[in-house]
């Protein structure tokens, strides 16, 4: 049985426009609404208006990188409880370590698989936000 997350707000920030696309489809195909953004300022930007329930973030972006969104976000009283999950490819102790730092939920080096992003969604993700929007609809 192939899990849905319909009505989950998933937002996917990696300046590779193939990263997004792909993270996009995957996470479109388990019923997720997608936003994606091209660095931290982007993302910034718009997860005042998107509000998304989970978000991916790559580290090494120009202008914002993943940790200086993640710790901006997690600063922030009314983001600091959404989980975010690092990308990346570097697969290094001080980057998991100082990820942690950051405040991020979980590190995923890519490339990553299908299972590997919904496993984190399933993990972090609050399961009654989802399951309540699918509901209410």
């Amino acid at each position: 049985m192939s899990e849905q997350f319909n009505g989950l707000k998933v937002m996917v920030v990696d300046d590779s426009k193939t990263i997004r696309r792909t993270a996009e489809t995957l996470l479109k195909k388990a019923g997720c609404e997608v936003e994606t953004a091209v660095d931290g300022f982007d993302a910034l930007a718009k997860i005042v208006d998107k509000r998304p329930d989970i978000i991916f973030v790559d580290i090494m972006m120009p202008r914002l990188d993943g940790y200086q969104a993640c710790a901006l976000i997690k600063n922030n009283k009314e983001f600091k409880s959404t989980p975010v999950i690092m990308l990346s490819s570097r697969d290094g102790l001080f980057d998991r370590a100082k990820g942690r730092i950051v405040g991020s939920d979980q590190y995923l080096t890519k490339p990553f698989s299908k299972d590997e992003l919904l496993s984190a969604i399933r993990e972090h993700a609050s399961v009654e936000t989802y399951q309540n929007q699918a509901h209410s609809s």
